[in-house]
């Protein structure tokens, strides 16, 4: 029989959640989520906070618009780890450079495309099949023959589909 509780003679006793530790919480499953460190999610939410505009939203903005959730948002990769990992590899370039850092921001207008000689990748291929039921997000805009997108707009709050409660992540670098 499954117990309710933690096991032990102290399991009974589980304290409930400080304020503190829901904030901690909620920071640590969206770096989980976008698998980001904490030393450059301080930098994103810095930049969030010097932007005009509510700060929670501008980080959100900020970490959909890595080129690794672009990448998994087009359907290119399954996972977010593996839209890491292909751009990593060097099979994805922005306006027709290279890129290789899953860090790097894109911005409306930029053209995001696989690379001419890895359009063969029997993942990328298999990912764009099975990934042509997933629905591609109003913000970007894909060419599935070509394996190319295009940046229309940046993403606004309404259309990431996260179970994010991102004031608490303000509150929790505000103190």
């Amino acid at each position: 029989a499954r117990r309710n509780y933690a096991p032990g003679q102290h399991g009974q006793k589980r304290a409930k959640l400080s304020e503190y530790g829901t904030q901690l919480r909620e920071k640590q499953k969206k770096k989980s989520y976008y698998g980001v460190g904490e030393k450059q999610f301080r930098g994103y939410f810095e930049m969030a906070s010097n932007k005009k505009g509510v700060t929670g939203e501008n980080l959100l903005q900020i970490l959909e618009s890595r080129l690794d959730n672009v990448v998994y948002r087009l359907g290119l990769g399954a996972s977010r780890p593996q839209s890491r990992q292909i751009v990593t590899h060097g099979n994805i370039e922005v306006n027709g450079r290279k890129v290789d850092k899953a860090s790097y921001l894109v911005k409306p207008g930029d053209e995001v495309a696989v690379r001419e000689a890895r359009k063969e990748n029997p993942v990328v291929k298999e990912n764009v099949e099975k990934g042509a039921t997933r629905p591609v997000p109003e913000w970007l805009e894909l060419d599935s023959k070509n394996l190319s997108a295009k940046v229309l707009r940046v993403v606004t709050r309404e259309e990431i589909d996260l179970p994010v409660e991102e004031h608490m992540i303000v509150e929790f670098y505000s103190k």
